[in-house]
């Protein structure tokens, strides 16, 4: 793997992020998909886990976030050869400063939406499927906010 690449996803919560994140790590060659599961996904919801259990502290939000962000520049300034952010990334703000620091860095930027959140039937689906639980009400109010590339 010669070529840098930053992978952004974006997509409400349920719409298939992590899963397209595993299918795409899947089909690398066996070493490079090692490399990247040890150290080149990040997700801000990974630290709302203690143990298996996922709880969800709104407070922290915010500290998780910058967690996740330093985490993420942290590997592109170890030149992880794909970097991947795996997080709703809604609106154009949430995801800027990954996007900025792997470019800076050398890193081609690949921002990958998964689903169409202003969708009625996506929404629904990903009230249906969404591994945390977030209800349709909170799903479409995260809809809402969406913005286009």
């Amino acid at each position: 793997m010669t070529q840098k690449l930053a992978i952004i996803m974006r997509g409400l919560p349920g719409s298939g992020k992590s899963h397209w994140v595993e299918q795409f790590v899947a089909n690398l060659p066996l070493e490079d998909a090692l490399r990247i599961r040890q150290g080149g996904i990040f997700s801000t919801d990974s630290f709302f886990y203690e143990g298996e259990v996922y709880r969800f502290d709104a407070k922290k939000l915010s500290e998780y976030h910058q967690r996740n962000l330093t985490a993420f520049i942290q590997a592109l300034s170890n030149n992880q050869p794909i970097v991947i952010c795996d997080n709703t990334n809604l609106c154009r703000w949430e995801y800027m400063a990954y996007e900025v620091a792997a470019k800076a860095l050398g890193y081609q930027v690949r921002i990958v939406l998964i689903g169409e959140p202003l969708d009625d039937a996506h929404q629904k689906l990903c009230a249906e499927r969404n591994r945390h639980r977030v209800p349709l009400t909170q799903i479409r109010r995260m809809a809402k906010q969406f913005e286009d590339f």
